[in-house]
């Protein structure tokens, strides 16, 4: 396992001293794993006292002491920070993340160690010194089988999160949760252990499903099974939802909504913050069917207006999650407006349509959402993978420059004074009769929209001043 050199230093310095560092954690699960390593846990066993660790890093960079009652120390060389920490062992004592006690012991052995943590897979350590693996609990052989399980029942049900945890691990790694460790997550969730996790918790453990899985949907079929959606009844409603057979022969509204939600993972090509946009949007696009979805006499199964009625079950699922408003409100439109790019396609819609839509989402965001829609279903064309509305609407929205925003006011209010114009309310009437005409395509440019106001000048005001 290849290692920064400073951490082979230390070690070093650390034999020297009868201990030894172990790296631990997600970089050696992730060596196993063959994925990039970011961040280096090591834990130190050996040394009597945390200050002693201290101050043997302090010869070689900067230690940060705020986890020092936890028995870790933040550790920074040429920019890069290490967690540094002394074996222990945390017994819950109270509800919540923090309700825990924490026995720092150096002369603990690894496996006693790693019992605490949540998985076998996270549980191995790499002896710096000798250069070989620890795997106390045979976690090469869950991860040879694509198994995820956990350690201990006692350690396990202390921090509930790791049901979370289960359910994005899975999902990222493409494991099958154990049987034992099935039942144990689902017992949690039925005694309402989750109940005490805020939600802030929660959510980086989402965000982690949504961007780091290949198939998010295997995460959202384990909440499923493991009665988690019960937290989330704007997702759990959907399940069993009907669709029309001709524009949905692959299922359900569920159905559809994970395989759209896998579909988005291929589109996403953007920073962290615009993907989880994107993830979210598509997972709540078709949350309205939940209450609009009708089944005519004929047997026609329709969902007249589930884009609009979509709009309050994607607020509340989303506040559940996070308080972060100006991100909910970036979704709000994109899940409202899903249909019109193949709705615009289909009746080759006009220029005044989209420069209209333009001024409520961003199109080339709104055509990435429309796609993953499209893609996410088994007709013959979604087979085919080619979206033609993509292509059209983009030409469009590039030819008409709304592509990523709104056409710019062609007038503001200091055009009107230039005019002779009194400052006035009228002024809001008047900029917003110019814009309407800019989208119309009526006015294209600044000296006609100047003329059209000069000509009707005095129907807005008896005098000019």
């Amino acid at each position: 396992m290849n290692l920064p050199p400073i951490i082979n230093q230390i070690s070093q310095t650390l034999q020297s001293k009868n201990a030894k560092a172990i790296v631990v954690g997600g970089s050696v699960r992730d060596y196993f794993l063959d994925l990039p390593i970011k961040d280096y846990d090591v834990e130190v066993f050996g040394l009597d006292c945390i200050e002693e660790l201290e101050e043997i890093l302090s010869d070689y960079g900067d230690v940060n002491l705020v986890g020092k009652s936890f028995g870790v120390l933040k550790f920074t060389h040429d920019g890069e920070e290490y967690d540094f920490s002394f074996p222990r062992k945390e017994e819950k004592v109270s509800s919540g993340h923090r309700g825990f006690d924490v026995c720092v012991d150096g002369d603990m052995d690894f496996r006693e160690a790693s019992r605490r943590r949540d998985f076998t897979i996270n549980a191995m350590g790499y002896d710096v010194h000798s250069q070989t693996f620890i795997d106390p609990y045979k976690a090469k052989e869950a991860m040879r089988d694509r198994v995820l399980e956990h350690i201990d029942d006692k350690t396990f049900v202390e921090d509930p999160l790791r049901v979370y945890r289960a359910v994005q691990f899975c999902a990222r790694f493409d494991y099958q949760l154990s049987p034992k460790t099935f039942d144990l997550c689902y017992q949690m969730v039925l005694d309402g252990m989750l109940d005490e996790l805020p939600k802030e918790r929660v959510y980086i453990e989402w965000q982690k499903l949504l961007l780091k899985s290949s198939n998010p949907s295997i995460g959202f079929e384990l909440m499923r099974e493991l009665g988690i959606l019960r937290y989330f009844p704007e997702l759990q409603a959907i399940i069993d939802i009907p669709q029309s057979p001709k524009w949905h022969p692959e299922g359900d509204v569920w159905i559809h909504t994970m395989m759209c939600v896998d579909e988005m993972v291929g589109l996403l090509d953007k920073g962290e913050k615009e993907n989880l946009m994107y993830m979210f949007a598509i997972l709540c696009h078709d949350l309205g069917k939940a209450t609009s979805t009708t089944i005519e006499a004929d047997g026609r199964i329709r969902a007249i207006d589930h884009e609009y009625q979509g709009i309050e079950p994607t607020k509340k699922l989303l506040y559940r999650l996070t308080d972060e408003h100006d991100f909910i409100n970036s979704i709000l439109p994109l899940v409202e407006h899903h249909l019109k790019p193949s709705q615009f396609y289909q009746a080759k819609a006009r220029d005044k349509a989209i420069r209209k839509l333009a001024t409520k989402v961003n199109i080339t965001q709104l055509i990435k959402v429309a796609k993953a829609d499209f893609l996410g279903r088994t007709t013959d064309e979604a087979l085919d993978g080619i979206y033609h509305a993509e292509e059209w609407l983009e030409n469009r929205a590039k030819n008409l420059k709304v592509e990523e925003k709104p056409l710019d006011n062609l007038l503001q209010g200091r055009d009107l004074i230039s005019l002779g114009l009194t400052p006035s309310p009228l002024f809001k009437k008047i900029l917003n009769e110019v814009y309407e005409l800019q989208i119309d395509g009526v006015l294209e440019d600044r000296d006609s929209a100047l003329a059209w106001v000069e000509s009707r000048v005095e129907l807005y005001f008896s005098t000019l001043t």
